[in-house]
């Protein structure tokens, strides 16, 4: 039996799915990419507006017509969807918040790598919070540009990389811990907030947390 994916919400021209990690967002070696697999369960085309890696968790908006796809992707390509991510860490990090840019080059492996230079930056908002109760530090990240690898390269920047996300130094585990956590966007509907909550293998988050839009990041 193939797997069903949870649909988020639905509207007019659009939809929010949440993709598991460990699932590539395209098809690849022959296997079904997740995009690919959601338009088979919901026997209807879809029109990806932005891309969650194959290790990321969490939300994923769609247009469901062609004329939707291109209201939603000028709301990205101009950086009006607000986003926040959830990321685990070990370690101390070099500071417990505020702000990761610099521009972004591509490095060994496939893997990218943060410069000093800021001549056309990757810019991310970011605080953290050390959970007691399992040794890990818990980091909310507000990514205001949208690069390959922005927030996976950010992490490590600071000295602590994204458990599971071995490609970038991180500490072996069962999953990489990013995850699309909330997205805040206008649709043909209007203004919507869209919530994926994580796994319960992460810690509880902090209170304040819950609603991170009142933050100002």
């Amino acid at each position: 039996m193939s797997r069903q994916f949870r649909v988020i919400a639905r509207g007019d021209g659009w939809l929010a799915a949440e993709k598991p990690a460990g699932i590539s967002f395209h098809s690849e070696d022959g296997s079904a990419g997740f995009v690919a697999q959601l338009e088979a369960q919901l026997q209807h085309p879809l029109w990806p507006v932005h891309r969650l890696d194959k290790v990321t968790s969490g939300i994923l908006l769609f247009a469901t017509r062609a004329d939707t796809a291109t209201i939603l992707s000028e709301e990205f390509a101009q950086r009006r969807a607000e986003k926040f991510y959830l990321a685990m860490g070990s370690g101390k990090p070099s500071k417990k918040q505020g702000w990761i840019k610099g521009d972004m080059a591509k490095s060994r492996n496939g893997c990218y790598k943060l410069l000093r230079q800021t001549d056309n930056p990757a810019i991310t908002r970011f605080l953290s919070h050390f959970d007691e109760s399992s040794g890990k530090r818990l980091f909310l990240l507000s990514p205001k540009t949208g690069r390959t690898h922005q927030l996976r390269v950010a992490m490590k920047s600071l000295g602590t990389p994204i458990l599971g996300d071995e490609r970038y130094g991180g500490e072996k585990a069962e999953r990489t811990y990013l995850h699309a956590w909330m997205l805040r966007i206008t649709t043909p509907d209007g203004p919507v907030t869209l919530t994926s909550a994580p796994a319960e293998c992460w810690p509880e988050l902090p209170a304040d947390w819950q609603n991170p839009f009142t933050l100002n990041l």
